[in-house]
């Protein structure tokens, strides 16, 4: 009989992200067979989970699917909130964002209701490149470009190095590693820039191509192939962490 982590085995019925899990272990409001959970249970496939008295399985294949967001969209499974990225969709299934965008930014986003993907894609720093059209206020300088490529002090700390390309006088591409908090936009402001446009074109192996804002698709059968194969180290990092 296969044990697993709870945190782990609600994400895979794609309730919520393996994180998401954890948080609402520490409110109390999971149970397995009608007892309180504590977090780093282990439990089987023949253990009733419920969540604030919901019994959660997975009646449904996973869903990957190819997000363009457009401005004024949030990022939240909250569907109290206005604009919420679910509502908008409207998807048939249960899915959520991997990640997010920022509400004054567009772009590429993953949808799923693989729980336990989302875990391995944020873990997986080293391949984890995301790629930005940037707009700005101002002409971009050699100077500017230098910088944003060395790395900028914000958030208490430097950013990462990067690779930082002029487009035209006001627009440049930059493909990061990190993900710091609207890290694009404090980068800019640091040297005294606005940012008007944000768009991300590109997570790890996957483009948004000619996709439209505020349409969506399904990965095609290569692009997962590919995904997961960027990912398969960022597993055995995780198990090596529980």
């Amino acid at each position: 009989m296969e044990y697993k982590r709870l945190n782990k085995a609600i994400s895979e019925t794609g309730y919520c992200s393996r994180r998401a899990a954890d948080r609402l272990i520490e409110e109390g409001k999971v149970k397995v067979n009608g007892q309180p959970a504590e977090m780093g249970l282990k439990v089987t496939a023949s253990d009733k989970i419920t969540v604030d008295g919901e019994v959660i399985t997975k009646e449904v294949g996973n869903i990957y699917l190819i997000f363009n967001k457009p401005v004024g969209i949030t990022c939240t499974t909250d569907t109290n909130i206005k604009g919420n990225i679910i509502d908008f969709i409207g998807y048939p299934e249960r899915i959520f964002p991997v990640g997010r965008i920022d509400k004054p930014s567009e772009g590429l986003i993953f949808m799923t209701n693989d729980g336990d993907i989302v875990n391995k894609i944020l873990r997986a720093k080293n391949n984890h490149e995301k790629e930005y059209v940037v707009r700005v206020n101002k002409r971009i300088t050699p100077d500017f470009i230098r910088r944003m490529s060395n790395g900028i002090p914000i958030l208490d700390t430097v950013t990462e190095k990067c690779k930082v390309k002029q487009i035209d006088a006001y627009t440049f591409n930059i493909i990061l590693t990190q993900g710091l908090n609207r890290q694009i936009r404090r980068m800019c402001d640091y040297l005294d820039y606005e940012v008007k446009e944000l768009k991300r074109i590109r997570i790890m192996n996957i483009k948004l191509g000619s996709l439209k804002r505020g349409k969506y698709r399904s990965f095609t059968g290569p692009e997962l192939k590919e995904l997961k194969a960027l990912i398969e180290d960022s597993s055995k990092t995780e198990e090596a962490s529980l």
